[in-house]
Parts: C-alpha cells; sequence; structure tokens
C-alpha cells in the first residue's frame, strides 16, 4: 500500500484504471495475447488438418508429384486466404461494436454526466470499494478522462487497444500457412510408396503438439485435447485417402 492509499482514502486514478476492469489493463493485456496465441494454434492446426486431408485423398489417387504438389499449393493458398478473410470480417465486426460502445458512452457522458458519475461509482463499488471511496475514486476518474474510465471499467475496452482486423488477417494467414506446410513437405519429399506414411506420421506428431499447446492455453485436460485432436486428424485423412484411393481405382 502507498502512502496515499491509507483506509478512508481513494485509490489514485491509475491504480483504479489498472484494477478495476476484470484483473486490470496489464491482466487485459496477458489475455489478449494468450488470445492471439491460442488463435494462432487453432489456425495452424487448421492448415494441418485441411491440408493432410488434402493431398492425402490425392495421393489415393494419383502418384504424380506434380498433381499432388498443385493440390497441395491451391489448397493452401485458398485456406490461408479463407481464413484471413474470415477473420478480417469477424475482428471487422467486433471493432465496430467497440466504436460503437463508446460513441453510446461519449453520448451519455456529454448528455447525462451526473448519471454516469453515479453508474462509475456503483461498478467501482461492485468491485470491493467503500461506497465513500468509491465515489471519490470516480470522481478523480472523471476528471481526469471519464470517457477512458467509463470504457475501461464499464465496457471492458481499452480505447487505445482497439482489436486490428488487418493484424487478425495477417496472423490467421500466417498460422494457415505454416500449419499447411508441413503436411506438403512431408507428402512431396519421400518417394512414392514412403509419402502417405510419413505425411500420416509427421501430421499425427505435429497435432499432438497443437493438442498439447492448446490445452495448456485453455486450461483443457491434456489427455481428451490431445486425443479429440489426434483422432480428428487422423479420421479426415482416412476419409480422404479412402474417397482418393476408391476414385483413382474407379475412374480410367
Amino acid at each position: 500500500m502507498t502512502g496515499d492509499e491509507g483506509p478512508g482514502r481513494a485509490p489514485s486514478p491509475a491504480h483504479v484504471e489498472a484494477h478495476g476492469t476484470d484483473g486490470g489493463t496489464a491482466g487485459a493485456g496477458i489475455s489478449t495475447r494468450l488470445n492471439w496465441l491460442r488463435a494462432g494454434v487453432l489456425g495452424a492446426n487448421d492448415g494441418i488438418i485441411s491440408t493432410a486431408g488434402l493431398v492425402v485423398g490425392v495421393a489415393g489417387s494419383t502418384t504424380s508429384r506434380a498433381t499432388i504438389l498443385a493440390a497441395g499449393v491451391a489448397g493452401l493458398l485458398a485456406g490461408s486466404l479463407s481464413m484471413a478473410a474470415g477473420e478480417y470480417v469477424s475482428v471487422s465486426s467486433q471493432r465496430d461494436s467497440e466504436r460503437a460502445a463508446l460513441d453510446t458512452e461519449r453520448r451519455e457522458l456529454a448528455l447525462e454526466p451526473e448519471a454516469e458519475l453515479d453508474e462509475l461509482t456503483d461498478l467501482l463499488a461492485e468491485r470491493g470499494l467503500s461506497r465513500d471511496v468509491a465515489r471519490e475514486a470516480a470522481e478523480q476518474l472523471t476528471q481526469r478522462d471519464a470517457l477512458r474510465a467509463h470504457a475501461r471499467v464499464e465496457l471492458g475496452i481499452d480505447p487505445d487497444e482497439l482489436v486490428n482486423p488487418w493484424h487478425a488477417a495477417f496472423a490467421s494467414l500466417l498460422a494457415f500457412t505454416v500449419g499447411a506446410l508441413l503436411p506438403l513437405l512431408a507428402i512431396l519429399l519421400p518417394g512414392p510408396t514412403a509419402r502417405v506414411p510419413v505425411t500420416v506420421a509427421a501430421v499425427l506428431v505435429a497435432l499432438t503438439l497443437c493438442g498439447v499447446l492448446s490445452a495448456r492455453l485453455g486450461g483443457a485436460p491434456l489427455p481428451r485435447a490431445v486425443a479429440r485432436n489426434v483422432l480428428g486428424g487422423a479420421l479426415a485423412m482416412a476419409v480422404t485417402y479412402s474417397v482418393g484411393t476408391w476414385l483413382g481405382t474407379a475412374t480410367p
């Protein structure tokens, strides 16, 4: 406890802003980084499974390295661009919602400053401050930057760190591409007889690692997360390889 935050004193505005919003700005920053990391792992996982299913399926119908390469590269580009476009649209919608919420809060502060001050007091009191201390802290925060205080305490938004759709799109594109490169290289480098077993082994190892990372980041049970990831990838490859093999024998 610092000298100006004894019993009966309001904490400084910086202290309240740092600790008033679900663990504070620092905690929100850590949560944001974890979300980005989790999204990256999931994007790579999607790249691994979708590309592995594609190239294994094509390898089941033909031994032509050129055909497998064309299919794999097309799948990589289509998947990565689709992921990037989807993420851009999704995050753009989130950013629009955040901006709309800030605009609404800005209007309410201009039209009903006293009601907004009471609301901020209530929110701070709900976080454990006494009523008197919450009132004094709300007044200090309002004098310093009312919109920022309400954005962080009421909305859980940092006005300086709104989500960026371009960053999200690029991160998704990169993650998917990195994941897709593994099965693509695994299917192309070995000879015809070894390429499917090598690819399956490499993909299952990579999916195991992705499952471990996903479990650690999400707090899920490790065996379950790894098992569903590996089984899902194995099932995808088994189905596409079976279909590819059937098509290769059924068509002239």
